[in-house]
């Protein structure tokens, strides 16, 4: 069995302990609060009183930007493996102050769950397959900063190199009748920020960011993703490739969704493929999970087994800290209206993004 608790008490917090109660071998064995909650698993008030009488194996950190760094230096200081959430730190000194305090010890993840969406967990494994040869752009258009960043450069397999960013930002009416709270009870147009940027890699590859206020939730807004290659087209679900000499084919991703019809399995993801070939096979069948649950149980079950030794990082301090910084170089390029150069940090390297575990 491995542990964890998770400093943090907010909506978060509640995916990580949630999810975990459904997962054999892994325990949520308290959270952290600055006040007594009503929780289905132990409250601590205090760091040091969850570490001394929970014990955990690993910490989540789900905690406001401008804690989150001084939270993860205290907890590798006690030796503390971290699974942070994102991002790391909020402007480029706090992610150049944390990497010098930490950096080296290698005991801090990202948690950067996107790349372990089923849908997106398929497409890179369809890009890695080499259908559409080798992968060369990379648009997406569905989540912001960090998120979109690490999709990208999961998609095209790039690392944490230099690069250059250009971006504009433009506004424009639009209905919002959906946010986190719910449906809005009277659907209200309001000014919508859309930034648009280019980002150059140094070793290879080009990227797209595409992202509107509130993407997230606003369902009049269509998620876009396009990696082209070599051969061929990604675009959301479907590929169009060179198959052969004179040969150019159009073929599905196909998800297939249990509960529909007269199917009472119950509604359920099973498995997505293309053609004949099983792209992703859900490994919480039964649990009726929505893909952002999928996808951070997987996270946990990944950190779960790096702590134990058996498995790799499942997403390293140091890619966490570049595609924030990368983040932070779309929002200068906009409000200054130039490009802008992404240089070499001490966390930089050639070791590129391969997916997901």
């Amino acid at each position: 069995m491995t542990s964890f608790a998770i400093v943090g008490s907010g909506w978060r917090s509640e995916y990580f302990w949630r999810t975990a109660a459904e997962l054999d071998g892994l325990a949520c064995v308290g959270v952290v609060s600055r006040s007594p909650k009503d929780l289905p698993v132990p409250v601590h008030l205090s760091l040091d009183e969850c570490l001394a009488s929970a014990k955990p194996d690993f910490v989540v950190t789900a905690t406001p930007w401008s804690v989150t760094p001084s939270l993860i230096v205290e907890l590798v200081e006690q030796g503390v493996p971290v699974l942070a959430e994102t991002p790391p730190a909020p402007d480029l000194d706090g992610l150049r102050q944390l990497w010098n305090a930490v950096g080296d010890r290698r005991l801090v993840q990202v948690a950067e769950q996107y790349s372990r969406m089923p849908a997106h967990a398929a497409r890179v494994a369809l890009v890695r397959s080499g259908v559409i040869g080798d992968p060369t752009r990379a648009d997406v258009s569905s989540t912001h900063q960090y998120h979109a960043v690490s999709l990208i450069r999961t998609l095209l397999g790039v690392g944490r190199g230099p690069l250059e960013v250009r971006a504009v930002r433009m506004t424009a009416p639009l209905a919002d009748p959906l946010s986190r709270a719910g449906w809005a009870d009277q659907v209200e147009i309001k000014t919508a920020t859309t930034t648009i940027a280019t980002l150059v890699f140094g070793e290879g590859g080009y990227g797209v960011y595409d992202f509107t206020d509130n993407q997230w939730h606003n369902q009049l807004l269509m998620r876009r993703l396009l990696v082209r290659g070599t051969l061929g087209e990604l675009r959301d679900d479907e590929v169009v490739r060179l198959a052969a000499d004179r040969t150019i084919v159009r073929s599905p991703i196909v998800r297939r969704q249990t509960g529909y019809d007269l199917d009472l399995d119950g509604f359920d993801t099973d498995h997505i493929t293309f053609g004949s070939d099983v792209l992703y096979r859900n490994p919480f069948q039964g649990t009726r999970w929505n893909d952002e649950e999928i996808a951070i149980a997987t996270l946990l079950q990944d950190t779960a087994a790096w702590v134990a030794g058996s498995g790799p990082e499942p997403y390293p301090l140091a890619d966490g800290i570049h595609d924030h910084r990368v983040a932070l170089a779309i929002a200068e390029a906009a409000d200054r209206g130039t490009a802008v150069s992404v240089e070499d940090e001490p966390w930089s390297g050639s070791q590129a993004l391969r997916g997901t575990s």
